[in-house]
């Protein structure tokens, strides 16, 4: 028996045809399942994967602390949901933040002990989730399909500066 997509050029069809693969839905698909997964693998430690992604990204960055706006632009994320997850995470004793050394306005935030902590015990439960994911495709295409994701990341990012910048 033929199968209905055996008769489409998807070339033809509109881009956001019901019988086409669509990168929106695609995309909150993949991040939904990924998210939800690492929640529960994480949920033992008292943490959430927005948690997880402050501590990976304040670890990785400067040593000497990142203000609130440069963590922001690093999570992708928005201002006032990271301003709720570093008071959360302050009180937790995660993190601290000192101010500044060349601008009064803004905070330094530093990783505290118990957060270098908490970001060792999730790291692994983390880079073994990415690995169980990535098993869907055949080694030799997991590379570039990172890089193509990459790409996608930041056209998005790009669209939405734009989109910004074009506002009436």
């Amino acid at each position: 028996m033929p199968n209905r997509e055996d008769n489409l050029d998807y070339d033809e069809l509109p881009v956001d045809s019901p019988e086409r693969k669509r990168l929106p839905l695609l995309l909150r698909r993949a991040w939904y399942g990924l998210n939800k997964a690492f929640r529960r693998r994480i949920s033992h430690a008292g943490a959430t994967p927005d948690q997880f992604t402050v501590l990976r990204t304040l670890h990785e960055g400067d040593p000497t602390g990142m203000t609130q706006s440069e963590l922001t632009r690093a999570m992708s994320s928005d201002p006032n949901t990271v301003a709720s997850l570093l008071e959360r995470m302050e009180k937790t004793g995660w993190l601290e933040r000192k101010p500044h050394a060349s601008d009064r306005r803004a905070k330094c935030i530093l990783l505290k002990p118990s957060g270098k902590r908490k970001y060792t015990q999730l790291r692994d439960i983390a880079a073994n989730l990415q690995m169980e994911i990535l098993e869907a495709l055949p080694a030799s295409k997991r590379e570039p399909f990172l890089g193509t994701i990459a790409d996608i990341a930041n056209a998005c990012r790009d669209a939405a500066e734009d989109s910004a910048r074009k506002r009436p």
